[in-house]
């Protein structure tokens, strides 16, 4: 999931450099959210990971 988060953030910079200001914006957005996905999957298997124990 981080990784697909990198790649778009990726595109979204290769974008901007090439003056093509919405799909920057648009993969931007859709690294965020692929971003905070990540976060809170983490968190959540780091908390299930110590109720096992």
């Amino acid at each position: 999931m981080l990784h697909y988060a990198i790649v778009f953030f990726v595109i979204a910079l290769i974008a901007a450099i090439f003056g093509f200001g919405g799909i920057a914006a648009s993969a931007a957005g859709i690294a965020k959210i692929l971003f905070f996905v990540f976060i809170v999957m983490a968190v959540i298997t780091f908390l299930v990971g110590l109720v096992k124990k």
